[in-house]
């Protein structure tokens, strides 16, 4: 069987075309820069490495040109839809309805609508690709995935909030985290090259891009994660402003006579290192101006975000009483060696001591510590699409 997954961020679609009976990928993709200028459409399928670059105004037209991309005559690796067996799609929030996969139907689509209000940059987002998915595919089961569902193992003391605890009886009120799929990947890869039982470690795991959230997995449960009720909370991000103090939400809408709706869009949209730096919500886009053009804003973005990481580092391992292993992954975590010394500049305390010549590395499972560092700090590219291919699989059987 042959499954399609589907990964729809704020701004970019990842995508994996995997052969469940060796668990090989076919194909895979990114697509970057959604609604943005350069966006582009990348494929790589063994040797052959296929690029369009093409205006795309949303995520439907960028479903639309993977499906294409697949069944390229040139380029593709199955010679039509057909040959797609089901379709996993990542969705961002399952509010207190899911807290595990299932399949699609007009009840999971209804459901699915409600709880964007709680990730309102992601699971309309989700919500496209499979409808987009849906018309091209009608008779194709359809798989949702929750990121929610790895971190339902938190204690009651991580996710309750202190509010009147009736919120969270009647209306849900409490913290769900996101991003589960990637973390309980890394953190079960991390276990692996350590050669250890995950239910033996005490990891801290940094999902690090756009979107961006930092876990605390002991004995291979999340007992904390830094995203809360919403993706909003935690570290600053690519257009999120993350963890503030809530009065400033009542100040600005007094003095900026902002309705509910325009301060949602304001914390969601226009803030994190896009509001800091004045450039972007791209941390290439922030680099280059900080680094070559000596934009002083666009510095003060990088340090905010690299010293909200280390925050909440330090403070996972005091919540576990130590790290065995830091683990970067995602976008910027895989991507960006500056970052990650950044980041670990300042934790050799907790026994973490980077190796700045192993750090010069991009997109590989790698240990970068030194020797004698007694907390490994790895590299390690997030698969969430075989966790959500692996979900898919074990629900249409």
């Amino acid at each position: 069987m042959k499954i399609l997954v589907i990964n729809c961020g704020s701004s970019s679609l990842k995508y994996q075309l995997i052969n469940m009976e060796n668990e090989e990928c076919l194909a895979l993709g990114l697509v970057e820069r959604i609604g943005m200028e350069g966006s582009k459409l990348t494929q790589k399928a063994k040797d052959d490495k296929y690029i369009i670059e093409e205006a795309m105004r949303d995520h439907t037209d960028a479903i639309k040109l993977v499906l294409e991309a697949l069944i390229d005559c040139d380029h593709g690796v199955i010679k039509d839809l057909t040959e797609i067996g089901a379709v996993g799609h990542r969705i961002v929030h399952g509010g207190e309805k899911y807290a595990g996969s299932v399949i699609v139907n007009d009840e999971v689509m209804k459901n699915l609508k409600e709880c964007s209000k709680l990730a309102p940059l992601h699971n309309p987002a989700n919500i496209i690709g499979i409808n987009a998915c849906k018309a091209l595919m009608p008779s194709t089961p359809m798989v949702a995935v929750f990121d929610t569902a790895f971190h339902q193992t938190m204690p009651e003391v991580a996710y309750i909030y202190p509010l009147p605890y009736e919120l969270y009886t009647k209306n849900g009120v409490r913290k769900y985290g996101f991003h589960g799929t990637s973390h309980k990947y890394v953190s079960d890869k991390a276990a692996e090259m350590m050669g250890k039982d995950i239910k033996d470690l005490k990891l801290i795991t940094c999902h690090l891009g756009n979107g961006s959230s930092i876990t605390a997995i002991k004995n291979g449960e999340s007992i904390e994660t830094s995203m809360g009720f919403t993706p909003l909370e935690g570290i600053a991000m690519g257009t999120r402003c993350g963890s503030i103090d809530p009065a400033i939400i009542i100040y600005i809408m007094q003095e900026l006579n902002l309705t509910v709706y325009e301060v949602n869009d304001l914390m969601n949209k226009k803030s994190g290192v896009l509001g800091i730096s004045g450039v972007s919500s791209d941390f290439r886009d922030i680099e280059k101006a900080a680094w070559e053009d000596g934009n002083h804003r666009a510095q003060l973005a990088l340090d905010i975000f690299t010293y909200k990481v280390k925050k909440f580092i330090g403070s996972y391992a005091a919540v576990m009483g130590g790290v065995d292993a830091i683990i970067f992954t995602a976008g910027l975590g895989e991507n960006s060696p500056e970052t990650r010394e950044d980041i670990c500049s300042g934790l050799e305390f907790l026994g973490a001591v980077l190796d700045k010549s192993k750090n010069k590395v991009r997109g590989k499972a790698v240990e970068i510590n030194t020797e004698d560092s007694k907390t490994k700090i790895f590299v390690i590219p997030t698969n969430e699409e075989l966790v959500i291919a692996r979900d898919t699989q074990a629900l249409i059987k």
